[in-house]
């Protein structure tokens, strides 16, 4: 069963998904929060799979809310989806670099709802790879006056650097596999390595990593 935290200051937008939710057999809604500092309470006592947190709350914001979440050793399973309301919000960056998963748009369509809550549980991470590609494009030179050093993929071998850049670019493992004429599990074992030599937390991260390393580009994937 996957848990999940619905943290927004709206009533309506909590009551909305937590009625679609509740409806899957496979998952279930343990809270609700109404701003960051709730939400990081109930995270903490809860230990769900998913938060659906949205940006902008009164109090502690969503920003703050996932950063902590993410640094909280105890909440290392816990996956943050942000929530917004226009696609490129230079904030939703921010809460990717700072261990989100994800992100969605608050008007999606429910059956992408249900979707990404399943795939982000499952250890998948970029959602709407193209949009979230795109975004991170653009505020990827805005967001930090200094990008990270390149040393820093020194630990890489070619084919991970490859294989972090593909990633970066929106690729699946299985469109990986692909484009490398090598099987999905090879794939996966890369990203997995790739992630353990850069410290990064999930996929998204090693998109963040990528462009701000250089090893990706703002405008290579256009």
């Amino acid at each position: 069963m996957i848990r999940v935290l619905l943290a927004d200051d709206q009533a309506l937008v909590r009551a909305g998904f937590r009625a679609l939710l509740d409806a899957q057999p496979d998952i279930t809604v343990v809270g609700e929060a109404a701003d960051g500092q709730a939400a990081l309470d109930l995270a903490a006592q809860q230990r769900p799979d998913i938060v659906l947190m949205d940006i902008r709350m009164p109090g502690m914001d969503g920003l703050e809310a996932t950063r902590r979440i993410a640094d909280d050793e105890r909440l290392k399973d816990t996956r943050v989806i942000v929530l917004t309301t226009f696609e490129l919000d230079e904030y939703v960056f921010t809460a990717i670099r700072d261990g989100a998963a994800g992100f969605l748009v608050k008007d999606t369509e429910p059956a992408d709802l249900i979707k990404a809550v399943r795939v982000v549980a499952a250890g998948e991470a970029l959602l709407s790879p193209g949009v979230t590609r795109r975004l991170i494009s653009e505020y990827a030179s805005r967001s930090r006056p200094l990008p990270r050093p390149s040393h820093l993929l020194e630990s890489l071998t070619e084919r991970e650097r490859e294989i972090v850049a593909l990633v970066a670019l929106g690729l699946s493992n299985e469109e990986i596999a692909g484009r490398l004429v090598v099987s999905p599990l090879t794939a996966k074992t890369h990203v997995s390595r790739a992630m353990i030599k850069l410290g990064a937390r999930d996929r998204a991260q090693l998109v963040v990593l990528a462009y701000e390393s250089g090893l990706v580009r703002p405008g290579w994937a256009d």
